[in-house]
């Protein structure tokens, strides 16, 4: 690069940040920090009916999560287009004192049966220019495009895109109101704060040609240019609510971790060999847009599942304690005052949890009994034999002076042996009373982390689900 790199993320603030957003802003972000340069967040609302303070908030509380920290932006002033109206209307007056602008007076109505005529015969609706060369000094300001030629858009990741200036129309940069439209807004933005490359959804290539042409009329240097193409669902249509979960807060608040997230987008649509688990370290440096694909990419909430898990896995439990507190609010069970144990629980449940949800979820039995035993299972090991077993185990336990882990393993061989059992006997059955289930992490350990009074008030407690006496 012979000059320093710019880029911009520029959302709507009209809802939450949708995954496509977020990959955009992530790709936007990796280009920037790869090449040393500045990563510019903009808000375009100029929507003033749907665009609100709350859905901006929205926004950066997403891009905070991800970790993509911008270096220009919000809070700081003239990042939001509603603060720049004085800086597009000295743009305009200048394409109108260039003549690369006219005013045009033609009637709303007039242009929308002129519209749904252009619909009816199958044809993309273009104004006709009545009013350039009239001369008029009020009215909607439109660019005027070359009528002969074309413009072609030398883009990063789809290569050379032309597009005839025939098939294109003298848009419209201030309405009548004299409010500026979108795409002279976004040229404007992008030349007065300095961006070297557009990286953008493919939705908006049908927009280029226009801004290249106002850039053109406006004296500027044109950006490098690169869409990204838009993630599809599973049946390959634009994903949308009705494949699922869209948007990034709701990923958050099911519990996928926020790295987990940050990888797995930079894989849709992009790749590095086989390789599919990437630090944000190894990310920055081996991004590179030219790698970008530029066909669509498939979102598979399975396998973004399988990330999260994967990263889950590799968090020591200090950090997933940290992670998991507000989730243990959510659920209803309140967080271990000892941050320690909340560590150490942690860390006997990970390795069987995709989520913070579901990490929460295998954690539970360590915050409350358990409500019900499993059916086939209390078949199986509450009988009678089962109570008296249970007996001996907690008079065994009970009288254990040491509990710990350790302690407690050598408690139950030595029981198991008297008895004439398997370990395993002992073990599912008080997997059972303590969890309700006959899945747990180990043994030794929730019995450790129980503590001796919980451990053996749930004993006792299966032992008379079992018919003993309490």
């Amino acid at each position: 690069m012979t000059a320093a790199v710019r880029v911009r993320f520029a959302p709507s603030p009209t809802g939450h940040l949708h995954v496509g957003g977020a990959r955009t802003a992530l790709f936007n972000w990796l280009f920037a920090r790869h090449h040393g340069g500045a990563f510019v967040l903009r808000i375009e609302d100029t929507d003033r009916s749907r665009s609100t303070d709350e859905h901006i908030a929205s926004i950066v509380d997403a891009l905070r999560w991800l970790g993509l920290d911008w270096d220009e932006g919000p809070p700081a002033p003239g990042y939001r287009q509603t603060e720049r109206f004085a800086i597009y209307r000295a743009h305009a007056e200048r394409l109108l004192a260039a003549g690369r602008a006219y005013y045009c007076d033609c009637p709303p109505e007039a242009l929308d049966r002129q519209r749904r005529a252009a619909q009816q015969r199958g044809e993309t609706f273009r104004y006709a220019g009545r009013c350039r060369g009239r001369g008029l000094g009020a009215g909607a300001l439109r660019l005027a495009i070359p009528a002969e030629g074309a413009t072609v858009v030398d883009d990063l990741i789809h290569g050379p895109v032309t597009f005839e200036h025939g098939q294109l129309d003298d848009w419209i940069l201030v309405r009548t109101d004299g409010t500026p439209t979108y795409n002279f807004c976004v040229v404007v933005d992008d030349v007065t704060m300095r961006i070297t490359h557009v990286i953008r959804g493919n939705d908006h290539l049908s927009n280029t040609p226009k801004q290249i042409l106002c850039y053109e009329a406006l004296g500027y240097a044109v950006p490098a240019f690169a869409h990204v193409s838009m993630i599809l669902g599973a049946d390959r249509s634009r994903l949308s609510k009705r494949h699922g979960a869209t948007s990034v807060q709701a990923f958050r608040d099911a519990g996928v971790l926020a790295d987990a997230m940050v990888n797995y987008l930079a894989r849709l649509g992009w790749s590095h060999g086989d390789q599919e688990i990437f630090s944000r370290e190894a990310l920055v440096a081996l991004f590179d847009i030219k790698d970008v694909a530029a066909s669509g990419a498939v979102f598979d909430a399975t396998k973004l599942e399988w990330l999260s898990h994967e990263y889950l896995k590799a968090k020591d439990g200090a950090a997933l304690a940290a992670l998991a507190a507000p989730f243990l609010r959510a659920a209803g069970l309140a967080p271990a005052a000892d941050h320690a144990r909340l560590a150490a629980i942690c860390e006997t449940v990970k390795e069987r949890a995709k989520t913070l949800v579901e990490l929460v979820e295998r954690a539970r039995f360590y915050f409350e009994p358990p409500a019900a035993y499993e059916p086939k299972a209390a078949q199986r090991f509450l009988t009678p034999e089962g109570a008296r077993r249970l007996d001996r185990l907690c008079a065994r336990l009970g009288a254990e002076p040491e509990w710990t882990p350790a302690a407690l393993e050598r408690a139950y061989r030595a029981l198991t042996e008297e008895l004439g059992l398997e370990l395993v006997d002992l073990a599912q059955l008080s997997r059972l009373a303590l969890t309700g289930g006959t899945a747990s992490p180990p043994l030794f350990d929730v019995l450790g982390l129980l503590g001796r009074e919980e451990a053996l008030a749930r004993l006792r407690r299966a032992r008379a689900a079992a018919g003993g006496t309490p």
